[in-house]
């Protein structure tokens, strides 16, 4: 046992990697290392010999672990030694500029969105994502054999058997933000609503989830000029252009009457868009007034205050003026995409500084 000692021992001691010194403990303490095998030897001697080997075979291999151990610590302080040494990083340097973080398109034009509707005295209205058909279809005077009710396109959350409570969805619209603001504040308001919403549809130019932003004016003598006017305000705004044309088309809607989608003269010169010119139209937004029953919905009577409500979507518009082609390309977390369409954590948007830095 003393010649297994002083040869574990050294050979320990010069091991120069801890793979060495694995093969080392198989050798010597594994289940069929020298140490082990010694120690199965035991039951084949007399009690006399147990009570001397034992012993001396199990302070043996204690030692040699003990020794395994404490020489995997120094390979392993070494070792951090040396990338101290060979690895640093001052941080005294500047970053690389290609590492700044960037803002998504969409939190952008969200920001420049609300800085544009703020100058016009609108505030932000929030809601839950989750939300009762009540207030996603009823509330908004959406039938209840409308087609955007149906399971292919609406997504409804599970529901065990025996529950009575209301059904829940994935919210196909802010809508229900102008429910439950008007149920909060009453009229006179005026709000904006941005926000995530869901719908079962996926390609090049629709989502499952994407972002909307509506808007909502009750007073007691608003009318359709009021709409055409604010529209207008933003499109310029938003566009950064001096003069635009809109074109109101007849249109319907459960939640407004009269209903109107709202197109933008504009031109594609090599592929670009410009807006305020030219002889196309491209269609933007759906607006309207809001429907007596929605205001009714809303706590609000239709015989004292009217109103003007519009949507859009924030993915389009963000495609439109930033050239985007692809809707899916904002939700694959793509870095590079993200450095080439992103912006400056700093550009923050205002009318009076620029909205898009």
């Amino acid at each position: 046992m003393d010649d297994l000692k002083d040869k574990y021992l050294t050979q320990i001691a010069e091991a120069q990697d801890e793979d060495t010194l694995e093969t080392l403990r198989i050798s010597a303490v594994g289940k069929k290392g020298e140490v082990s095998l010694k120690m199965r030897e035991l039951g084949k001697m007399t009690p006399e010999e147990r009570q001397i080997a034992g012993p001396a075979l199990n302070a043996l291999k204690d030692e040699i672990n003990s020794a395994l151990s404490a020489k995997k610590a120094a390979l392993a302080d070494a070792a951090l030694d040396e990338r101290l040494r060979s690895e640093w990083l001052d941080v005294t340097l500047p970053s690389r500029p290609e590492r700044r973080g960037t803002i998504h398109p969409i939190s952008q034009v969200t920001e420049e969105v609300t800085a544009i509707f703020a100058e016009m005295g609108f505030s932000v209205a929030e809601g839950p994502r989750i939300d009762t058909d009540w207030y996603n279809f009823d509330a908004l005077n959406i039938p209840g054999h409308h087609p955007a009710r149906a399971e292919m396109d609406t997504f409804y959350m599970h529901r065990t058997e025996g529950d009575n409570r209301p059904p829940h969805v994935l919210r196909t619209h802010t809508s229900p933000v102008q429910i439950r603001s008007m149920e909060a504040t009453g009229a006179p308001t005026r709000i904006i609503c941005p926000g995530g919403v869901y719908r079962a549809d996926y390609d090049q130019t629709h989502t499952p989830m994407f972002h909307q932003v509506e808007g909502l004016a009750i007073d007691r003598d608003i009318s359709m000029a009021n709409l055409k006017w604010v529209l207008e305000e933003f499109v310029k705004a938003y566009f950064e252009v001096e003069d635009v044309e809109l074109r109101f088309r007849a249109s319907h809607f459960p939640f407004t009457e009269p209903s109107a989608e709202v197109d933008i003269r504009c031109s594609w010169e090599g592929g670009q868009l410009k807006v305020g010119e030219g002889d196309d139209w491209l269609e933007i937004l759906g607006s309207g007034m809001v429907h007596p029953k929605v205001l009714q919905a809303g706590g609000i009577d239709p015989a004292e205050w009217q109103g003007f409500a519009f949507g859009m979507g924030i993915d389009r518009i963000a495609m439109l003026k930033y050239g985007i082609p692809d809707l899916r390309a904002f939700f694959d977390s793509d870095l590079r995409w993200l450095r080439h369409y992103g912006f400056a954590a700093l550009d923050m948007p205002t009318l009076h500084g620029g909205l898009s830095g």
